[in-house]
């Protein structure tokens, strides 16, 4: 393998480290789920940076942005689009939504209805769109990256069950140190760096880096681990819903992925400790008054066998 994953990672987690300081972990978590043809859900609160962090990844690529604002009078076509009649022509004309794209920010996206929030469950899900009877397909590098603040509830809509599962990671932009946050000061101070950030890479080697990350190969023992790790979600008084097969899947295709952005052409159990938590922890649903779904699975983590068989062979 040529590890032109890692260089595509690389390249772009450098790059976004002009705008976005002490972050780079984050960055490959999120071009994890991007190579694993997933999407992210980043839950902060305000200041953190994640609005600025989707911005420069699109900035990164030389693909195509687009940012929906959620609110509570957002329309699901307003989302996916709609047709509109041309008096000139006397014909209705198709006017695409802003999903049409190939990275969108969803920002805030609890603060629009279900309704509107299921609008998005058929694109993530299938890359397609259903308008008045008719399937539109979208692009193949369609990536979602929705924000939302875990603070301010009042007016908000959580997501169901059913969208959280379509997140293929939940992540956190976490609180910065005291010499990262003198630096962010530093950088600010005259200009938003942001403004002259440009691309580094082409929507070609993301679908290079997919291709890598799909022959990544992986153990037999490492698939037992997996397997072992989701049922263990499964099990306990405090446990209402474990992860589902499709939490097994976005681990494996997680884990492949995470590999190939560090340059090997194997998983190791390292790789699958580093993704598990932001892969598990949103599928889990534990008993009323109990949301530490994060500390649940740490101890998961800490207290399943690991192998260590020959990985590569």
């Amino acid at each position: 393998m040529e590890q032109k994953a890692k260089i595509f990672a690389d390249k772009i987690i450098e790059n976004i480290g002009k705008v976005i300081i002490g972050k780079n972990e984050v960055i490959k978590l999120i071009l994890t789920a991007m190579v694993a043809e997933g999407h992210v859900l980043l839950e902060d609160v305000p200041g953190t940076g994640k609005t600025k962090l989707a911005k420069a990844l699109a900035k990164s690529m030389n693909g195509e942005y687009a940012r929906i604002q959620f609110t509570p009078d957002l329309l699901p076509a307003d989302i996916t689009g709609l047709n509109v009649y041309n008096r000139q022509t006397n014909e209705f004309v198709l006017r695409k939504g802003p999903i049409f794209t190939n990275i969108l920010l969803a920002d805030e996206i609890n603060r629009a209805t279900p309704r509107t929030q299921a609008g998005l469950l058929e694109c993530m899900e299938e890359k397609q769109a259903t308008i008045d009877g008719e399937t539109y397909k979208m692009a193949g590098e369609f990536f979602v990256i929705a924000t939302q603040n875990p603070v301010e509830t009042a007016g908000t809509f959580p997501l169901p069950e059913a969208q959280m599962d379509r997140f293929m990671m939940k992540l956190s932009m976490g609180a910065l140190g005291r010499a990262q946050e003198l630096e962010v000061l530093a950088r600010y101070m005259e200009a938003d760096p942001l403004d002259t950030l440009s691309s580094v890479v082409t929507l070609e080697d993301l679908q290079i880096a997919r291709a890598e990350a799909t022959k990544v190969y992986v153990h037999k023992c490492i698939q037992e681990y997996i397997v072992d790790l989701v049922a263990e979600t499964r099990v306990g008084a405090s446990v209402v819903m474990g992860v589902s097969p499709r939490g097994s899947l976005a681990l494996l295709k997680c884990a492949k992925a995470y590999a190939a952005l560090s340059g090997r052409e194997y998983v190791v159990p390292d790789d699958v400790k580093a993704v598990a938590p932001y892969v598990l922890s949103h599928r889990i649903i534990l008993g009323y008054g109990d949301n530490e779904t994060d500390k649940f699975v740490d101890k998961i983590l800490r207290n399943t066998d690991v192998p260590t068989e020959d990985y590569s062979a």
